[in-house]
Protein backbone atom coordinates (compact mmCIF):
# COMPACT_ATOMS: atom_id res chain seq x y z
CA UNK A 1 0.00 0.00 0.00
CA UNK A 2 2.86 2.46 0.64
CA UNK A 3 3.53 2.22 -2.96
CA UNK A 4 0.04 3.44 -4.31
CA UNK A 5 0.15 6.05 -1.67
CA UNK A 6 3.45 7.68 -2.96
CA UNK A 7 1.27 8.37 -6.14
CA UNK A 8 -0.57 10.01 -4.52
CA UNK A 9 1.95 11.79 -2.11
CA UNK A 10 4.45 12.71 -4.71
CA UNK A 11 5.16 15.90 -6.74
CA UNK A 12 8.18 17.67 -7.77
CA UNK A 13 7.98 20.50 -5.97
CA UNK A 14 8.13 18.39 -2.78
CA UNK A 15 11.37 17.81 -1.18
CA UNK A 16 12.44 13.63 -0.50
CA UNK A 17 12.37 14.46 2.49
CA UNK A 18 8.79 15.94 2.83
CA UNK A 19 7.47 12.96 0.94
CA UNK A 20 9.04 10.24 3.27
CA UNK A 21 7.00 12.57 6.28
CA UNK A 22 3.03 12.67 4.02
CA UNK A 23 3.79 9.21 3.00
CA UNK A 24 4.97 7.78 7.15
CA UNK A 25 1.44 9.65 8.35
CA UNK A 26 -0.84 8.08 5.12
CA UNK A 27 0.28 5.07 4.86
CA UNK A 28 -0.31 3.48 8.29
CA UNK A 29 -3.96 4.13 7.70
CA UNK A 30 -4.13 2.35 4.36
CA UNK A 31 -2.73 0.05 5.55
CA UNK A 32 -4.69 -0.81 8.60
CA UNK A 33 -7.50 -0.59 5.98
CA UNK A 34 -6.59 -2.67 3.45
CA UNK A 35 -5.30 -5.34 6.07
CA UNK A 36 -9.28 -5.24 7.82
CA UNK A 37 -10.42 -6.15 3.56
CA UNK A 38 -7.53 -8.40 3.09
CA UNK A 39 -8.78 -10.36 6.53
CA UNK A 40 -12.10 -10.93 4.27
CA UNK A 41 -10.54 -12.15 1.33
CA UNK A 42 -7.45 -13.59 2.12
CA UNK A 43 -6.50 -15.32 -1.10
CA UNK A 44 -6.85 -11.91 -3.43
CA UNK A 45 -3.05 -11.69 -4.50
CA UNK A 46 -2.68 -8.56 -5.75
CA UNK A 47 -4.72 -6.93 -1.95
CA UNK A 48 -2.08 -9.48 -0.54
CA UNK A 49 0.92 -7.93 -2.58
CA UNK A 50 0.11 -4.75 -2.01
CA UNK A 51 -0.12 -4.93 1.89
CA UNK A 52 2.30 -7.15 2.12
CA UNK A 53 5.03 -4.59 0.15
CA UNK A 54 3.13 -1.88 2.53
CA UNK A 55 4.52 -3.51 5.77
CA UNK A 56 7.79 -4.38 4.48
CA UNK A 57 8.71 -1.10 3.07
CA UNK A 58 7.32 0.68 6.50
CA UNK A 59 9.33 -1.65 8.61
CA UNK A 60 12.46 -1.40 6.36
CA UNK A 61 11.92 3.32 5.37
CA UNK A 62 10.11 4.16 9.12
CA UNK A 63 11.32 1.97 11.68
CA UNK A 64 14.32 -0.55 10.85
CA UNK A 65 16.33 2.39 9.61
CA UNK A 66 15.26 5.11 12.52
CA UNK A 67 16.34 2.49 14.75
CA UNK A 68 19.99 2.42 12.96
CA UNK A 69 20.07 6.06 13.31
CA UNK A 70 19.21 5.83 17.17
CA UNK A 71 22.31 2.93 17.71
CA UNK A 72 24.53 5.26 18.92
CA UNK A 73 22.76 7.64 21.52
CA UNK A 74 20.13 5.15 22.92
CA UNK A 75 21.06 1.47 22.27
CA UNK A 76 18.01 0.23 24.50
CA UNK A 77 15.39 2.59 22.05
CA UNK A 78 17.05 1.08 19.13
CA UNK A 79 16.41 -2.15 20.11
CA UNK A 80 12.91 -1.93 20.82
CA UNK A 81 12.57 -0.20 17.12
CA UNK A 82 14.10 -3.49 15.71
CA UNK A 83 12.22 -5.44 17.57
CA UNK A 84 8.65 -3.71 16.22
CA UNK A 85 10.30 -3.81 12.37
CA UNK A 86 10.61 -7.61 12.75
CA UNK A 87 6.71 -7.99 14.24
CA UNK A 88 5.65 -5.51 11.22
CA UNK A 89 8.30 -7.63 8.83
CA UNK A 90 6.74 -11.11 10.70
CA UNK A 91 3.07 -9.37 9.70
CA UNK A 92 3.85 -8.45 6.22
CA UNK A 93 5.03 -12.33 5.72
CA UNK A 94 2.25 -13.73 7.00
CA UNK A 95 -0.47 -12.43 4.51
CA UNK A 96 1.99 -12.92 1.68
CA UNK A 97 2.09 -16.24 2.61
CA UNK A 98 -1.92 -16.59 3.29
CA UNK A 99 -2.29 -15.65 0.22
CA UNK A 100 -0.37 -17.81 -1.55
CA UNK A 101 -1.61 -21.11 0.69
CA UNK A 102 -5.02 -19.68 -1.00
CA UNK A 103 -4.17 -19.64 -4.33
CA UNK A 104 -2.28 -22.92 -3.77
CA UNK A 105 -3.36 -25.43 -0.99
CA UNK A 106 0.24 -27.02 0.43
CA UNK A 107 2.01 -24.58 -0.78
CA UNK A 108 3.75 -24.11 2.42
CA UNK A 109 4.44 -27.55 3.25
CA UNK A 110 5.76 -28.04 -0.64
CA UNK A 111 8.16 -24.65 -0.03
CA UNK A 112 9.67 -26.68 2.61
CA UNK A 113 11.04 -30.14 0.61
CA UNK A 114 14.53 -30.14 -0.89
CA UNK A 115 12.98 -30.39 -4.44
CA UNK A 116 10.71 -27.24 -4.06
CA UNK A 117 12.63 -25.53 -6.85
CA UNK A 118 11.29 -28.37 -9.22
CA UNK A 119 7.89 -29.35 -7.67
CA UNK A 120 6.48 -25.86 -7.08
CA UNK A 121 5.22 -23.22 -10.29
CA UNK A 122 4.27 -20.00 -9.75
CA UNK A 123 1.88 -18.61 -11.36
CA UNK A 124 2.25 -14.79 -13.24
CA UNK A 125 -0.33 -13.74 -10.65
CA UNK A 126 1.70 -14.95 -7.42
CA UNK A 127 5.31 -13.70 -8.44
CA UNK A 128 4.42 -10.58 -6.66
CA UNK A 129 3.54 -11.92 -3.36
CA UNK A 130 6.25 -14.14 -3.54
CA UNK A 131 8.64 -11.27 -4.03
CA UNK A 132 6.84 -9.29 -0.86
CA UNK A 133 7.14 -12.92 0.82
CA UNK A 134 10.72 -13.50 0.71
CA UNK A 135 11.84 -9.64 0.69
CA UNK A 136 9.91 -9.24 4.32
CA UNK A 137 11.29 -12.61 5.36
CA UNK A 138 14.35 -11.92 4.92
CA UNK A 139 14.08 -8.66 7.27
CA UNK A 140 12.91 -10.40 9.82
CA UNK A 141 15.38 -12.63 9.81
CA UNK A 142 18.35 -10.41 9.58
CA UNK A 143 16.48 -8.64 13.01
CA UNK A 144 16.37 -11.93 14.75
CA UNK A 145 19.77 -12.96 14.88
CA UNK A 146 18.97 -14.38 18.30
CA UNK A 147 15.77 -16.47 17.40
CA UNK A 148 17.60 -19.35 15.96
CA UNK A 149 14.14 -21.00 14.88
CA UNK A 150 14.12 -17.54 12.26
CA UNK A 151 17.60 -17.55 10.94
CA UNK A 152 17.20 -21.44 10.10
CA UNK A 153 14.09 -20.36 7.70
CA UNK A 154 16.27 -18.17 5.75
CA UNK A 155 17.62 -21.48 3.35
CA UNK A 156 13.62 -21.56 2.44
CA UNK A 157 13.04 -17.72 2.16
CA UNK A 158 15.80 -17.89 -0.46
CA UNK A 159 14.09 -20.87 -2.25
CA UNK A 160 11.04 -18.58 -2.57
CA UNK A 161 12.87 -15.47 -3.68
CA UNK A 162 14.57 -18.34 -6.61
CA UNK A 163 11.19 -19.94 -7.70
CA UNK A 164 9.66 -15.77 -8.56
CA UNK A 165 13.18 -15.04 -9.65
CA UNK A 166 13.02 -18.44 -12.10
CA UNK A 167 9.24 -16.96 -12.82
CA UNK A 168 9.76 -13.19 -13.88
CA UNK A 169 13.66 -12.65 -13.08
CA UNK A 170 13.14 -9.03 -13.96
CA UNK A 171 9.85 -8.05 -12.31
CA UNK A 172 9.62 -4.46 -10.89
CA UNK A 173 12.78 -2.92 -12.36
CA UNK A 174 15.19 -5.70 -11.20
CA UNK A 175 13.72 -6.02 -7.43
CA UNK A 176 13.68 -9.47 -7.21
CA UNK A 177 17.60 -9.78 -9.25
CA UNK A 178 18.62 -7.08 -6.18
CA UNK A 179 16.82 -9.85 -3.68
CA UNK A 180 18.71 -12.76 -4.96
CA UNK A 181 21.78 -10.73 -5.04
CA UNK A 182 21.35 -9.42 -1.19
CA UNK A 183 20.55 -13.14 -0.28
CA UNK A 184 23.14 -14.99 -2.27
CA UNK A 185 25.58 -12.35 -0.31
CA UNK A 186 24.18 -13.28 3.02
CA UNK A 187 24.10 -17.09 2.83
CA UNK A 188 26.65 -19.18 4.42
CA UNK A 189 28.97 -19.98 1.97
CA UNK A 190 27.35 -17.72 -0.54
CA UNK A 191 29.30 -16.51 -2.97
CA UNK A 192 30.12 -12.58 -4.01
CA UNK A 193 30.39 -13.14 -7.24
CA UNK A 194 26.92 -14.71 -7.78
CA UNK A 195 25.68 -11.50 -5.93
CA UNK A 196 27.74 -9.65 -8.39
CA UNK A 197 25.87 -11.44 -11.40
CA UNK A 198 22.58 -11.09 -9.75
CA UNK A 199 23.04 -6.98 -9.19
CA UNK A 200 23.97 -6.49 -12.28
CA UNK A 201 20.77 -8.29 -13.44
CA UNK A 202 18.82 -6.22 -11.25
CA UNK A 203 20.79 -2.58 -12.58
CA UNK A 204 19.93 -3.54 -16.70
CA UNK A 205 16.47 -4.41 -15.58
CA UNK A 206 15.94 -1.50 -13.96
CA UNK A 207 17.72 0.36 -16.97
CA UNK A 208 19.94 2.00 -13.95
CA UNK A 209 16.73 4.37 -12.60
CA UNK A 210 16.42 2.06 -9.15
CA UNK A 211 18.42 3.51 -6.42
CA UNK A 212 18.40 0.19 -4.81
CA UNK A 213 20.61 -1.52 -6.23
CA UNK A 214 23.24 0.21 -5.51
CA UNK A 215 22.67 0.54 -1.66
CA UNK A 216 22.29 -3.35 -1.84
CA UNK A 217 25.02 -3.65 -3.29
CA UNK A 218 27.17 -1.07 -0.58
CA UNK A 219 25.85 -3.41 2.24
CA UNK A 220 26.36 -6.43 0.79
CA UNK A 221 29.27 -6.58 -0.82
CA UNK A 222 31.52 -3.86 -0.80
CA UNK A 223 31.06 -3.26 3.39
CA UNK A 224 31.97 -6.27 3.96
CA UNK A 225 35.24 -6.85 1.58
CA UNK A 226 36.09 -3.30 4.06
CA UNK A 227 36.12 -1.59 0.13
CA UNK A 228 35.67 1.98 1.40
CA UNK A 229 36.21 3.71 -2.33
CA UNK A 230 33.35 1.11 -3.59
CA UNK A 231 31.12 1.57 -1.01
CA UNK A 232 30.76 5.62 -1.18
CA UNK A 233 31.25 5.09 -4.88
CA UNK A 234 27.84 2.69 -4.80
CA UNK A 235 25.85 5.36 -2.23
CA UNK A 236 26.71 8.47 -4.09
CA UNK A 237 25.29 6.79 -7.39
CA UNK A 238 22.21 5.62 -5.48
CA UNK A 239 21.99 9.11 -4.61
CA UNK A 240 22.47 10.87 -8.01
CA UNK A 241 20.12 7.77 -9.56
CA UNK A 242 16.90 8.76 -6.76
CA UNK A 243 17.36 12.66 -7.61
CA UNK A 244 16.95 11.77 -10.98
CA UNK A 245 14.46 9.76 -10.98
CA UNK A 246 11.98 10.58 -7.93
CA UNK A 247 9.71 8.30 -6.40
CA UNK A 248 9.09 7.09 -3.32
CA UNK A 249 11.63 3.81 -2.96
CA UNK A 250 13.96 5.91 -4.48
CA UNK A 251 13.60 8.75 -1.62
CA UNK A 252 13.67 6.01 0.82
CA UNK A 253 17.08 4.95 -0.76
CA UNK A 254 18.73 7.85 -1.32
CA UNK A 255 17.73 8.57 2.62
CA UNK A 256 19.44 5.53 3.66
CA UNK A 257 22.46 6.19 0.75
CA UNK A 258 23.02 9.88 2.85
CA UNK A 259 23.03 8.29 6.00
CA UNK A 260 25.39 5.52 5.80
CA UNK A 261 27.40 7.94 3.88
CA UNK A 262 28.03 9.72 6.54
CA UNK A 263 28.60 6.75 8.92
CA UNK A 264 31.37 6.08 6.78
CA UNK A 265 33.92 6.86 9.05
CA UNK A 266 32.58 4.54 11.82
CA UNK A 267 31.98 1.65 9.51
CA UNK A 268 35.25 1.10 8.17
Amino acid sequence: MLDQTAAALSSQSQSPEDDLVLAREASAFYLKLSESVLREVPGNLPLAASVAAGFTQYAYAFVALEADKREPQDAAAAQQLRERAARLYARAHRHAMAALEASTPGFTQSLGRPDALQAIRLTTAQVPVAYWAAASWGGWISLSKDNPDIVADLPTAIQLAKLAWLKQPDFSQGALSSLMGTFEAARPGGSAAQAAVYFEQAVVAGAGQSAGVYVAQAESLALPKGDRASFEALLHKAVQVATLHRNLPNDIMRERATWLLGMADDLF
